[in-house]
């Protein structure tokens, strides 16, 4: 009778490689800015913006002409109104200019403004689905939303350009001040977009107060009239608006005007703090937007 032996065979046990684990947990209190973060992001950031871009004008019969429509039918519109109230030729700096090319340079500073804030404002909730579903650093969302109005910034101040040619304004050393200008209107338009956009994540009554403040805030800043002719007291609170001496200097150097220095250093003082204060709250909700959006 034949019998079989049981043995155990020790088979060579090969080391698993070790696995690495990201562990994402939410942040509490107030945290610092991490610009090397959203650097990390920087192509989701260029993605988010080209795709509002192109998201804009998809299936238009204009196209990218309604950067240019909107400006230009209410600079019409207002001239036709409040240039029978206020005059045709306007105090622009220490000149007299016409009218209608003064309110054109207070219109698009002022368009971009307020495009770039309702849409950081509302960018987290058109997000949403991205949102919930991959991780990366919120902030990118709000960042990204002023690509397209940026865009339509750059193709309306082309029609601003053949103004100053019809009516005779020679350009000057003072338009080389254009992209400091513009800076400080981005950085205000970020600082109240961020702050919004955390805002309207968690009360979504923000979402009605954007449009109301938006309007309330036109008239509050010299873009249909010229500060002149605002009452001296009341100037220093007009100060305070970070779009008011941005405006001023802004017409100034396309028409060429004495540069209004001190209102516009105020206003980009302003710009920075409606930044700081929105880049603060924002990191300091950033963790429950995920859960509220």
């Amino acid at each position: 009778m034949t019998t079989l032996s049981q043995e155990t065979l020790e088979l060579p046990q090969t080391l698993a490689p070790p696995v690495r684990r990201t562990v994402l947990r939410p942040r509490h209190g107030w945290q610092a800015l991490d610009v090397a973060r959203l650097l990390r992001y920087r192509d989701l950031l260029w993605f988010l913006a080209l795709r509002d871009v192109q998201v804009r004008y998809k299936q238009t019969v204009l196209g990218i002409l309604w950067a240019i429509i909107q400006p230009v039918v209410t600079m019409v519109v207002l001239s036709a109104f409040f240039g029978t109230l206020i005059g045709s030729t306007v105090t622009g700096g220490t000149a007299r200019v016409p009218y209608p090319i003064f309110l054109y340079a207070g219109l698009l500073p002022w368009t971009f403004f307020a495009s770039a804030v309702t849409a950081s404002s509302q960018s987290l909730l058109s997000n949403s689905n991205l949102i919930r579903k991959v991780y990366f650093p919120r902030l990118i969302v709000p960042i990204a939303a002023v690509g397209a109005p940026l865009v339509d910034y750059a193709v309306a101040f082309v029609v601003l350009l053949g103004m100053m040619v019809w009516f005779g304004v020679a350009p000057t050393w003072r338009l080389l001040l254009l992209p400091a200008l513009v800076a400080t209107t981005v950085t205000a338009a970020l600082g109240v977009g961020i702050l919004l956009a955390a805002l309207t994540t968690a009360y979504r009554d923000f979402r009605f107060v954007v449009t109301f403040l938006i309007q309330i805030w036109f008239f509050v800043t010299p873009v249909i009239y010229p500060p002149s002719i605002v009452p001296a007291r009341l100037r220093p609170l007009l100060a305070l608006n970070p779009m008011s001496g941005t405006i001023e200097a802004f017409r100034a150097a396309v028409l060429g005007t004495e540069i209004p220095v001190a209102s516009w250093a105020t206003a980009a003082a302003a710009a920075m703090a409606c930044l700081f204060l929105g880049l603060a709250y924002f990191q300091r909700t950033e963790r429950r937007i995920a859960d509220v959006i």
